[in-house]
Order: C-alpha cells, then sequence, then structure tokens
C-alpha cells in the first residue's frame, strides 16, 4: 500500500491540526496505521497507531489526552487530530503502514512510509 501524509503547517503553540494519512494501492483496512515524527537531529519517534481489526489504539505518554487518531476505511484515511500543540511537537511527521494489521511504537515494524509533511509549532 502506498501512503501519503498530509495537514501539517505552521501554526502558534495551543492551536490544532489534523493531519490525514490516504492509502493507496492496497486492502487499506488490512493494515495496522502508525504515526512517527522526527525532529531535527533525532530519531523517529512513534506518536500512536490504530490495528486493523478492532481499531485498538496506542498513544505515547507525551501526545496522550492531546493527540488522538483515528480511521475512516471507507475512505482509506487514517488521522491524527493534534490538540495542543506545543513548540516541541515541531518535527516532520510520516504515517506507515504495518501489513499483520497490529500496532506497534517501533518504526522497524513497518512495511510501508509516506513521505512526511512538516509541523512547525512557534509563535
Amino acid at each position: 500500500v502506498q501512503l501519503q501524509a498530509s495537514g501539517g503547517g505552521l501554526v502558534q503553540p495551543g492551536s490544532s491540526l489534523r493531519l490525514s494519512c490516504v492509502g493507496s494501492g492496497g486492502t487499506f483496512d488490512y493494515y495496522g496505521i502508525g504515526w512517527f515524527r522526527q525532529a531535527p537531529g533525532a530519531e523517529r519517534e512513534g506518536l500512536s497507531c490504530i490495528t486493523a481489526s478492532d481499531g485498538k489504539t496506542y498513544y505515547r505518554d507525551s501526545v496522550k489526552g492531546r493527540f488522538t487518531i483515528s480511521r475512516d476505511n471507507a475512505k482509506n484515511t487514517v488521522y491524527l487530530q493534534m490538540n495542543s500543540l506545543k513548540p516541541d511537537d515541531t518535527a516532520v511527521y510520516y504515517c506507515a503502514a504495518d501489513r499483520s494489521g497490529y500496532c506497534s511504537p517501533y518504526p522497524r515494524e513497518y512495511d510501508s512510509w509516506g513521505q512526511g509533511t512538516l509541523v512547525t509549532v512557534s509563535s
């Protein structure tokens, strides 16, 4: 499956953004989908993911209560709603697909990656 992430931009602290990850070329609802981010000079970190079959979710501690992942299989899309954004959230955000259908915070578990969308939180 090919993935395309979008929805990034420049926002002020405390603002919200919704990222979208659209899949094509595969049976999207069979895939677990994860959201990751990578800041300059830092490793890629797993933020949130959602399983294929039952929609179970995972959140990194630093985004719990602020970020919400959801999926709409009819639209081949997974969303990441990000609220109360902070300057530390500035990074390139990526979505990725795991053909096992499971949910993992580890990049190595994923088979396909989108191209990334830049989120900048600054006043």
